[in-house]
């Protein structure tokens, strides 16, 4: 499937901004089975300086600053993307990757092998996952036991904060701290993906939060609105000898050609997809908006 995404920021600023430095991380990849076909980013008012490099993880971000005075900064990142989710790794017909279980992979984490090296900084403790609370470690263990294959016991997790967590947008924000997601069990995508990435660490494992878009279908009969797709999240557990694995509590899916990753880290930290520091004074207002639809 070809997909153009729209992903648009704008900030109003009552007083006014003098100066801003940004960081932009909204380039989609180009890994297998997704293929970034074309890109563009438009910025207004036009920058002063700007560049593109790879962070530390892979993802491409792109630096601005802009040097004048402005009462509104919008940012819009224009894509098109090739989905075909048959060319990625099969983890249902793996003949190997499916069986391993926690306590197979567990022992082979324990080496340094060049294998894993890049993968284990993943168990690390990262600014939005750094304490692993007892309750979120036992609610781990409900699904990870020594004997049992990873990818089954991380699917029941995804089925399970999907059953049992509510979506409630109005709940959390960023800030919100974790463990009140897990008291309360409510919240976004975000902090979904955050809660079972606590939940694979706090057992052992490597796990990674993956930034992206989901295409959202309009009921039967009913026109796609402008504006109804947003960005999405979801996490990703490493199994040795297979490799990562992506599971979407939000959806109670794993991703296939309807999610498109820009980026992914240690958590919503790594890659949020508009940051910086601005000179003002005053109240700012901010508006999102992303739209997805199938290429023509």
């Amino acid at each position: 499937m070809e997909f153009t995404v729209s992903h648009t920021t704008s900030y109003e600023y009552e007083s006014g901004v003098t100066f801003c430095h940004n960081i932009a991380t909204l380039k989609p990849k180009s890994i297998v089975g997704q293929t970034l076909l074309d890109y563009q980013l438009i910025i207004s008012p036009t920058p002063a300086e700007i560049t593109e490099r790879l962070d530390f993880f892979g993802n491409t971000i792109t630096r601005f600053s802009i040097q004048q005075h402005h009462t509104e900064l919008k940012v819009t990142a224009l894509s098109k993307i090739l989905r075909d989710s048959s060319l990625q790794p099969d983890i249902e017909s793996s003949a190997t990757g499916k069986t391993i279980t926690l306590e197979t992979a567990l022992e082979s984490l324990k080496t340094n092998s060049p294998e894993h090296i890049d993968e284990k900084q993943f168990i690390l403790e990262s600014i939005f996952i750094a304490k692993i609370s007892p309750e979120m470690k036992a609610y781990a263990e409900v699904s990870f036991k020594p004997n049992r294959p990873i990818f089954e016991a991380a699917y029941e997790l995804m089925q399970r904060i999907y059953t049992e967590f509510e979506f409630d947008s109005e709940f959390s924000t960023i800030a919100t701290p974790l463990h009140e997601v897990m008291k309360e069990k409510k919240g976004v995508c975000q902090d979904f993906a955050q809660i079972a990435i606590a939940c694979v660490r706090s057992i052992g494992l490597p796990a990674r939060y993956v930034s992206g878009y989901i295409e959202t279908l309009p009921p039967p009969g009913k026109e796609k609105l402008v504006g109804t797709d947003a960005s999405h999240a979801w996490f990703s557990v490493y199994i040795p000898t297979f490799g990562w694995v992506d599971f979407d509590p939000t959806n109670n899916q794993i991703p296939k050609n309807q999610h498109i990753t820009v980026s992914w880290g240690r958590d919503y930290y790594d890659v949020p997809p508009l940051k910086g520091v601005i000179y003002s004074t005053g109240k700012n207002k901010m508006k999102v908006a992303v739209d997805i639809r199938p290429a023509v």
